[in-house]
């Protein structure tokens, strides 16, 4: 059996159960589930399980894969890449500033976590311009061709 087929599988079991998971959830009433520990632990607990253990498959394999591809591929694009991300987090990181701040519930968020937070942010609207910017030039490429 091929991993596809084996992959395939695991999936359609996987979804299955999520879904028969998600039913119960759905069935009860909003307020008995944030009423009843007992509730949230019977319903809940284990849609996040399945969560947590899909995770945990889509991490190994990602793994997996990457460290065969280093060995299998050219490694010299692999490290152009991994420095142009990280070039990208520095440039955000450089171009925002932290600042203490009180979150809703009274606690106090670090400037360096503050700092951290918006330099994720800035990473992720560069890179979210540059998906789109490389979508774009490819359907223009295509219809000039």
């Amino acid at each position: 059996m091929t991993l596809h087929k084996i992959l395939k599988y695991v999936s359609i079991v996987l979804g299955v159960l999520g879904l028969v998971l998600l039913g119960r959830i759905l069935a009860e009433n909003d307020d008995a589930i944030e009423a009843s520990a007992s509730l949230q632990n019977s319903l809940l607990d284990p849609f996040m399980y399945v969560a947590y253990f899909v995770l945990l498959v889509v991490i190994v394999l990602v793994a997996l894969f990457v460290i065969k591809g280093l060995f299998q591929g050219n490694i010299k694009n692999t490290l152009i890449s991994l420095g142009a991300f990280i070039a990208v987090i520095l440039i955000a990181y450089l171009v925002t500033d932290g600042s203490q701040q009180t979150l809703k519930d009274g606690d106090l968020l670090s400037a360096s976590g503050d700092h951290w937070i918006g330099a994720g942010l800035v990473t992720f609207y560069i890179l979210a311009s540059i998906a789109i910017l490389a979508m774009v030039l490819s359907g223009i490429k295509k219809l000039i061709k």
